[in-house]
Formats: C-alpha cells, sequence, structure tokens
C-alpha cells in the first residue's frame, strides 16, 4: 500500500513538473515575443527619429544655402549699384558735352554755310576761266553742290565733305592727262576732234588723220590752229591712249598771266 501512494506521488510530482515546464516554456515564449516587440517599436522609433533629424539637418542646410545664396546675390547687388552710379555719373557729365557740343554746332553751322558757299561760288568762277575741259561734267558738279546745300535732309558734315571731294577732283587735274574726243567748230565748219590734255597748262586738239592741229588760247578764250606741234600732239595723244610707253615731248604751254 504505501508503495502504491509512493509511486502517485512521483507520478504526480513528474506530472507538475512536467506542466510547470510547459507553463513556463509559454510564458517564456511570450516574453521573448514581447521583448522582440519591444525592440522593434524602439527600433522604429529610433528610426522615425533618425528621419526627422535629417530631416531637419536637411532644412537647416538648405536654410544655410538660401541664406548664403541671398549674401552672394546681394554683395552683386552692391557692386552693380557702385557700377551703375559710376555710369549714370559718367552719363550725365556726356549729357552736359553734348549740350555743350550742341551749342558749339549751332555757332559753327552759322559760319560753315557762308563758307561753303564762298567756296563753291570760287569752284564756278575757277571752272569758267580755266581751260575748257570736260565742261559738261565740272559744270554739273558745282550744280550739283548748290543743290545739295539746299536740301535739309543732308547733314552740315556730308555737305562739307562733298565739297572738299569736288576740290579734290579739280585739284587733281592739275597733275594728270587725258585724251577724249569733242566737237569743235573751226572756220566755220564743226567736226569731231581728239582732245588731249595736259595738266592744266595744255589743252590740244587734233584730227584722226592728224592733218589738223591747235590748241586753246586762254587769254583770248578761243581754240587756234597751231601746226607747229603737229608731231608732238600727236605723241602725247599716242601715250594718253597708252598705246605707246611715256616719253619726254616739246609742246606750247601759254606763258602765265597776273590774275584779275
Amino acid at each position: 500500500m504505501k508503495r502504491c501512494i509512493s509511486s502517485s506521488r512521483r507520478i504526480s510530482v513528474a506530472l507538475f513538473a512536467t506542466g510547470f515546464i510547459a507553463v513556463s516554456g509559454s510564458v517564456f515564449a511570450q516574453t521573448v515575443d514581447q521583448v522582440l516587440q519591444a525592440e522593434d517599436r524602439r527600433l522604429n522609433l529610433a528610426q522615425q527619429s533618425q528621419e526627422r533629424i535629417n530631416n531637419i539637418v536637411e532644412g537647416t542646410r538648405s536654410l544655410e544655402d538660401q541664406y548664403r545664396a541671398i549674401n552672394k546675390e546681394i554683395d552683386g547687388l552692391k557692386v552693380y549699384n557702385r557700377l551703375m552710379t559710376a555710369q549714370t555719373g559718367g552719363q550725365t557729365a556726356t549729357l552736359e558735352d553734348i549740350a555743350l557740343s550742341m551749342d558749339q554746332v549751332d555757332v559753327i553751322n552759322r559760319q560753315i554755310f557762308p563758307m561753303m558757299e564762298r567756296m563753291i561760288d570760287g569752284l564756278d568762277q575757277s571752272v569758267s576761266l580755266d581751260v575748257p575741259f570736260l565742261m559738261e561734267e565740272r559744270t554739273k558738279r558745282v550744280d550739283d553742290l548748290r543743290a545739295i546745300m539746299e536740301r535739309s535732309d543732308v547733314s552740315v558734315a556730308e555737305k562739307f565733305r562733298k565739297v572738299m571731294e569736288a576740290y579734290q577732283i579739280e585739284n587733281d587735274y592739275g597733275s594728270s592727262s587725258e585724251w577724249y574726243t569733242q566737237s569743235l567748230t573751226l572756220d566755220g565748219a564743226t567736226r569731231s576732234y581728239n582732245i588731249l590734255r595736259i595738266g592744266r597748262v595744255g589743252l590740244y586738239f587734233q584730227s584722226d588723220d592728224s592733218k589738223i592741229t591747235g590748241r586753246w588760247d586762254n587769254n583770248d578764250r578761243q581754240w587756234v590752229m597751231d601746226h607747229s606741234a603737229r608731231s608732238a600732239v600727236r605723241t602725247g595723244l599716242r601715250m594718253a591712249k597708252q598705246l605707246i610707253a611715256p616719253e619726254l615731248i616739246v609742246i606750247p604751254v601759254a606763258a602765265p598771266s597776273e590774275a584779275n
């Protein structure tokens, strides 16, 4: 009887131990899960905190970058304002110079117009008193100058340039020679002659067959026959036509006379 009881107690103890172990294992598993869940929550909270910190840092950096950019832009504006102030001062001085120049231009215009008129009159007189070569062209040049002086759409500078250009053309005639054809009336007969101009000192004519030769007498203001220089005039015409190389020729030239 005692053995049975003792055996029954051992069985009960074993069952209790087994049950205790089972209960302990279940409690331990729940504790581990709770610990793991708590660790997950802690990690999530830590991650969220880190993200908030990162966002704050990025926001701080962005604000710092904006601050630096604004400061840089302010520095640039200061330089720009300084340059604009200097430029405005220079433009003000320029405007004052322009205003002064415009006042002076009015004075110059009042003086230069009469001077140009006198220059054109002098050019016209020079052409009319000169040996009569290219008279149509030269007379037209003088007439064009008088016409341009009356035009309001042409600047004073351009008018003056045209006058000086005409004077330069007339001046160049004195150091050049040329030939052209022109109709002349001699002894009641009109025919075409070859005209040779040598500078401003001599104007000669010759027929195509070289039988008729003459020159312009500027003292008497007329064409005269002169066969003494027939060979020289023929040679001069050939040189002017570039048929032969330049060479020295002896040709009659009117003696200079005093101006009236």
